[in-house]
């Protein structure tokens, strides 16, 4: 039985909005998100940050962030004007427990009996044991490289996906 809920975007910021040339046919915008005590410059293209939050209003995805920065996503959610929005975890953390989090919260959705949309620069598995689980199971996975982020052609699948009703129907 197909879940009618719409599919869980887990998604990164670092190399996936954040990035150092992000294209999308128009200049990048900058500002600041504040994490640790320390101010971090963002670069991010905003036709992508629209994309995204316009996916999310209208329920075509729910964006959760899967990102080090969930303990301070609400920097995020002011500069880039979206709305609250889920996180996969709560804790500040980075490295390799920030690697073990991200996946699990991949699992989790799954576990949930979600459809799984994954964008990480790093995180998403390419081929091996878990890229083969987590595609067996439906998901869409994608890993954008790190400078320029996700393109509108990312965006494009990722609607694709979601509006697939049978999930077993994925394509690689």
């Amino acid at each position: 039985m197909t879940n009618p809920l719409p599919p869980i975007l887990l998604l990164d910021v670092d190399g996936v909005i954040n990035a150092s040339r992000p294209g999308w046919g128009g200049a990048p915008r900058t500002g600041y998100a504040y994490a640790q005590g320390s101010e971090w410059k963002m670069r991010w293209a905003p036709a992508l940050v629209t994309r995204i939050r316009d996916l999310h209003k209208a329920g075509t995805v729910e964006v959760r962030w899967c990102t080090t920065w969930c303990a301070y996503a609400d920097q995020l959610e002011r500069l880039w004007a979206l709305p609250p929005l889920g996180r996969a975890f709560a804790e500040d953390i980075n490295g390799h427990a920030a690697a073990v989090a991200k996946l699990a919260a991949a699992r989790q959705v799954l576990a949930e009996s979600r459809r799984l949309n994954w964008t990480d620069d790093t995180e998403v598995p390419l081929s091996g044991e878990v890229h083969d689980e987590l595609v067996a199971a439906g998901a869409l996975l994608i890993r954008p490289k790190g400078s320029t982020g996700l393109q509108p052609e990312h965006l494009d699948a990722i609607e694709e996906f979601a509006a697939r009703t049978d999930p077993s129907k994925t394509e690689d």
